[in-house]
């Protein structure tokens, strides 16, 4: 359900930059009225909400629940964030970073450390892929020592050999730059700009599920191979690096829609299927990765023709799926491209975010807010049951 700003702020009872101020942070989603492209329209669930914790304050354990569930901040990070509507890294927004930079540069800016050469692994048989890299960190993380008590030098060395472990499970060994890497292992080379600002822009997006995993990992004391071997797993999922796969699906499924395009779309949305690609509730105003990979390439007529259509029936914006769905069919790329392409950046990403786990030396740890069978009643149960 959708507000205008009046009922919002009807039920926030707060003025109007309060409620800008929590859509510019997040707090409240929000996407153009389809009825007046001069208004906005704020979601019902994000205001209630707000409007709940000014009405009186929330015990630790809704804070703790609502946290976990893109809530407020709950890991201090000096590695990137998004707020007022770009990501930076280390205070640099990434979307200018991506129109010169290189990935390699970008994981010496996340990490604060050099790239450095490192010896090659044994690696896994097969050809390059996901698979590959699952297969080559299972088997470094069998071999590696914990990150637990290891100086930030001898870190950094066991973080670029993870990281090109990883890169050469995924292009295939070689030499050069990754983008022109990556181009060469599609057979694309006059895609090899669009990949670097790709690469780029995918490096880090600050407490993601993959990056969270891989944290959780390394503060138990574990390796950074087993750290990148958890967030390549979480990345691996549908909600999360699979999401293109939908888009793609989506966009081939209504492009030959005699009906045309909307007609499609809406034949999709009356099938109860949420419309994949776009929205995004850290960016009410637009994915900024999005904007900046759309505008490096040809968007096919298919996927203008989708913008076109979402932006009537749905009124949402693209998000980096949508984006990353769109270069695929535009390069002809293989349907397992945006996966690898965003496992191939956010390797760096998650090494980042380790690197800072083990600095802090402490264990992620929380709870679990039981709701199960109270001890009372089972106890009463077994009672019973002796009768």
């Amino acid at each position: 359900m959708w507000l205008t700003a009046s009922q919002a702020l009807s039920r926030l009872g707060s003025k109007p930059q309060s409620l800008y101020a929590s859509v510019s942070r997040g707090r409240i989603r929000a996407k153009s009225d389809p009825a007046d492209s001069r208004k906005s329209l704020y979601s019902a669930e994000d205001v209630d909400r707000l409007a709940a914790r000014s009405r009186g304050r929330r015990s630790a354990t809704t804070v703790a629940a609502e946290a976990i569930n893109w809530g407020d901040p709950v890991l201090p990070s000096a590695i990137s964030t998004i707020s007022n509507g770009r990501l930076t890294y280390r205070g640099r927004d990434a979307s200018v970073l991506s129109r010169t930079a290189t990935l390699e540069q970008v994981a010496e800016l996340l990490w604060e450390a050099p790239l450095q050469d490192a010896p090659l692994e044994a690696g896994a048989a097969g050809a390059p892929g996901i698979a590959a890299a699952l297969m080559t960190l299972a088997q470094l993380t069998a071999s590696s020592p914990p990150s637990l008590g290891r100086s930030p030098l001898v870190l950094g060395i066991d973080a670029s050999r993870v990281f090109h472990a990883v890169t050469d499970a995924l292009l295939g060994r070689g030499t050069g730059p990754l983008h022109q890497r990556l181009a060469a292992r599609f057979g694309r080379p006059e895609a090899v700009d669009t990949f670097r600002r790709a690469l780029v822009l995918l490096a880090d997006h600050e407490l993601n599920a993959s990056t969270f995993a891989a944290r959780v990992t390394v503060s138990t004391g574990a390796s950074l191979a087993a750290g990148a071997l958890s967030g390549l797993a979480a990345l691996n999922g549908p909600l999360h690096g699979v999401a293109s796969s939908a888009v793609l699906a989506l966009a081939h499924d209504i492009e030959g829609d005699p009906a045309g395009v909307e007609a499609g779309l809406r034949d999709w949305l009356g099938e109860g299927r949420v419309v994949p690609g776009f929205g995004h509730r850290l960016y009410p105003f637009g994915d900024p990765r999005a904007a900046e990979l759309l505008g490096a390439f040809d968007v096919p007529a298919g996927y203008r023709a989708l913008l076109d259509a979402a932006d009537a029936v749905v009124g949402d914006y693209p998000n980096v799926d949508f984006a990353l769905a769109a270069l695929t069919d535009a390069f002809e790329l293989p349907p397992d491209a945006p996966l690898t392409i965003f496992a191939l950046a956010r390797t760096t990403g998650w090494l980042a975010h380790m690197l800072e786990q083990v600095r802090s030396a402490s264990i992620i740890r929380p709870r679990a807010r039981y709701i199960g069978v109270s001890l009372q009643s089972a106890d009463a149960d077994a009672a019973q049951d002796d009768h």
